[in-house]
């Protein structure tokens, strides 16, 4: 896979060069839903058909988007279906959106629950983690109900683990010491 980044990496930058002229938001919002859609491999099946042309498969893939895709990201869909390159997609995604965090000086979070958070709580527990890691936060929410309870938030290669899980961990090693 560390290919595959190799060849997103200048996709993506270019991508984000023209995006910062424009609607930031709206690029990353098509690419994002397009890196989904290019992760099926029906599609992707579809796409490697000799006798399936890349008009077709750009007209499959932008018809799956919920908005008309922008001008840039179909020169961006034409140009990796022609070149066959269309596997690199979700990795241009990826590497798109850390661009634009890294532009707004946000960082992705993943907080994972054993249950629901309701909007309410989940501001809350924004609010107290950006304190706490000293930046602005984009907060996902995954549930893992092998938590018990509390919570455990992933930011970047920073981990904050208050679930009743890892607690128990302690005490078993506590006690095992």
């Amino acid at each position: 896979m560390a290919e595959l980044a190799t060849i997103a990496r200048p996709y993506a930058e270019a991508v984000f060069q023209v995006a910062r002229k424009g609607d930031l938001k709206g690029w990353l919002d098509q690419i994002e839903a397009l890196g989904l859609v290019a992760q099926d491999a029906q599609l992707r099946q579809f796409a490697e058909d000799p006798k399936v042309t890349p008009e077709q498969v750009l007209d499959v893939i932008v018809a799956a988007l919920k908005a008309p895709a922008l001008d840039g990201v179909r020169n961006l869909l034409r140009t990796l279906v022609e070149n066959g390159r269309l596997a690199a997609l979700p990795d241009i995604a990826a590497q798109f959106r850390a661009l634009v965090n890294a532009e707004g000086g946000v960082s992705d979070a993943v907080i994972q629950s054993a249950y629901p958070i309701d909007a309410g709580q989940l501001a809350e527990i924004v609010a107290t983690l950006e304190k706490r890691f000293g930046r602005k936060l984009s907060a996902s929410v995954a549930l893992d109900p092998e938590l018990i309870g509390g919570i455990r938030v992933v930011v970047g290669d920073e981990v904050l683990d208050t679930s009743v899980k890892a607690r128990l961990e302690q005490m078993k090693v506590s006690l095992t010491a």
